[in-house]
């Protein structure tokens, strides 16, 4: 006897064997024992969550001599000859190869015949979305007005492509990702009956990996046996055959690109193309590493819903402590568009090398969120000690006389004066990364009435300060806690000019000096 696959030998006959879909299950068994079967029904889900299998135990119940509870009892005549494909009144239709109008005419001239046997003729139309616009014209009218005894199931993973008019006459059912608890316990449960042994861990992996798809789920696992056929099947087994990367490799890659280090994390990479992984998968799943690493940077909870192990989880809260949650994002960010260039790509390998350089060198992007992890990088170093300023060693005879440093002409503003005098007061309340920016700058004058903010030429803080709103965000705070209106302007030195050229008495106990140019 030929071999069966798993996901065929143990597709649900009743009810009761379908897993994940608990409200549509009630609802239906609830419409045969009160005698309430509608006309037409469209079941939609993605792949493997059980639509064509509940659509097959619907059609098997509606007809059964002797149901149970809403289920079919798979005893009698009618419910034999439907699994063995001899009944005439139960018509199976794949939408994809026969998606034209003449198909489709053919159900409305045979709905004309009452069923011989059983009391319903049904029609499972599979993949609906692929009919035709004329086709799901021939099939509107039958749709509005069928006989009673004729009953559509339609069944799809794309409802959105299916004609208003169609949806507007069925009853809708929307199957749901399957959790990977109930794939995990349902897959142990049939190991159980193959006599097959296998690690918790190994079917968990499966599990996450089937994405809610009981079939995939199944299929994997099938996949996996034949591999390591008479042996337990183990975790690492299951990484071997499905090409996936250990978490201990992720960890070992986050650090890495923590601390900008480009070699190791090629390094790395060589390491799993060597082992002959999948890369496509190894991008999808170092993303879901990155959102577990941001579910528990930004969430106490975080552990309850996240699949791993205490010890898991335990490790991932310490990587978390290592980075920041907006520079969490900008990774994923990074990885989310490597992921959808790399299906198509024949140079997999080197799209992966340059998304792993932009994570450890923020430098070479220039938006918001690679700033701020340029900035997150530097206030590290200064923490740690790593940047430190060296005092150059001058000769006596090298000494220079200082540079008489210019005064100002006439009186600062008052009321800029007073926005110096309380800057560290104001400071406070400015937002980050804008304070970190403005740490650098100097103050200076212009006019009468208006306040500049200076930097250095080619500084990040005059690329992320001299906006709009920014400006208007430091008036308000200055307004509302000084109570002075003052104009901000922000302007870059020139190369010849040093912030040495400018001083002012009142101010310099606040460490910033102050100025005024000729603008």
């Amino acid at each position: 006897m030929s071999y069966t696959a798993l996901y065929r030998k143990f597709r649900p006959s009743t009810f009761d064997e379908v897993k994940g879909q608990d409200h549509i299950v009630q609802t239906l068994k609830n419409q045969i024992n009160a005698n309430r079967i509608g006309h037409a029904y469209l079941f939609c889900g993605t792949r493997g969550t059980g639509k064509t299998s509940v659509a097959k135990i619907f059609a098997r119940a509606v007809n059964c001599e002797h149901p149970m509870d809403g289920s079919p009892c798979n005893e009698c005549d009618v419910c034999r000859g439907i699994n063995s494909g001899s009944f005439m009144n139960v018509i199976e239709i794949d939408a994809a190869s026969n998606n034209g109008v003449d198909n489709i005419r053919q159900i409305r001239d045979e709905i004309q015949y009452t069923p011989s046997n059983g009391k319903y003729t049904v029609y499972i139309i599979d993949e609906v979305h692929m009919l035709s616009i004329g086709a799901f014209n021939a099939l509107l009218k039958t749709l509005e007005e069928p006989p009673s005894y004729v009953l559509f199931i339609l069944a799809t993973t794309e409802p959105h492509k299916i004609p208003i008019t169609i949806l507007s006459r069925c009853q809708r059912y929307d199957f749901k990702r399957i959790s990977i608890d109930t794939i995990a316990d349902r897959l142990m449960e049939l190991m159980k009956k193959e006599n097959i042994e296998v690690e918790d861990k190994a079917i968990r992996y499966v599990a996450k990996a089937a994405d809610g798809s009981m079939r995939d789920a199944l299929s994997l696992l099938d996949q996996c046996i034949a591999f390591y056929l008479g042996q337990k099947l183990t975790y690492e087994n299951v990484l071997e055959v499905l090409g996936a990367v250990d978490n201990e490799i992720f960890s070992r890659l986050i650090k890495s690109v923590i601390q900008g280090d480009v070699v190791g994390c090629m390094n790395l990479l060589d390491e799993i193309v060597m082992q002959g992984r999948e890369l496509g998968q190894f991008v999808n799943d170092f993303i879901w590493y990155l959102r577990n690493l941001m579910l528990i940077r930004t969430s106490d909870g975080a552990a309850d819903v996240i699949d791993a192990s205490a010890e898991r989880i335990q490790a991932l809260k310490e990587e978390a402590q290592m980075i920041e949650t907006d520079v969490i994002m900008r990774y994923i960010r990074i990885f989310s568009e490597l992921s959808g260039q790399i299906k198509y790509s024949s140079q997999k390998r080197v799209l992966i090398e340059i998304a792993l350089i932009k994570l450890t060198q923020p430098a070479m992007e220039h938006d918001i969120s690679s700033l701020n992890n340029r900035m997150a990088i530097i206030e590290k170093k200064i923490e740690s000690g790593d940047i430190v300023t060296k005092a150059q060693p001058v000769t006596e005879a090298k000494k220079e006389k200082p540079k008489p440093k210019k005064v100002f002409a006439k009186p600062v503003p008052a009321d800029i004066q007073e926005v110096v005098n309380n800057w560290g007061k104001i400071k406070r309340h400015i937002s980050n990364p804008y304070r970190i920016y403005l740490e650098d700058a100097r103050f200076s004058v212009k006019g009468d009435d208006t306040l500049l903010i200076v930097f250095n030429p080619g500084s990040i803080g005059y690329e992320g300060c001299n906006k709009p709103e920014v400006i208007d965000m430091i008036t308000d705070i200055v307004r509302e806690e000084i109570k002075k209106q003052v104009k901000i302007e922000m302007t870059i030195l020139e190369n010849n000019q040093n912030f040495g050229d400018y001083y002012m008495e009142v101010v310099s106990k606040i460490n910033m000096e102050v100025g005024e140019e000729d603008f």
